[in-house]
């Protein structure tokens, strides 16, 4: 079962992203929209998401990298 948005406006599809990184991506801006946030701010609450996922994700490769040295 996949949550839904309440919010009318449909989520921003980010170019190049693989399927698992872009779900994780609309899961965690949905935690954003059911801890409170108004209506309206579902573009917000998907770029944070999507600049920590992202983030984190980048942050794995760059220790992996320095791991394989």
């Amino acid at each position: 079962m996949t949550a839904k948005s309440k919010s009318s406006k449909p989520r921003p599809r980010t170019p190049d992203l693989p399927g698992d990184t872009e779900e994780r991506i609309r899961r965690r801006a949905y935690q954003y929209e059911q801890r409170g946030r108004a209506d309206g701010f579902a573009l917000d609450d998907w770029l944070q998401a999507e600049r920590e996922i992202l983030g984190a994700q980048k942050q794995w490769k760059v220790k992996a990298a320095k791991a394989s040295k």
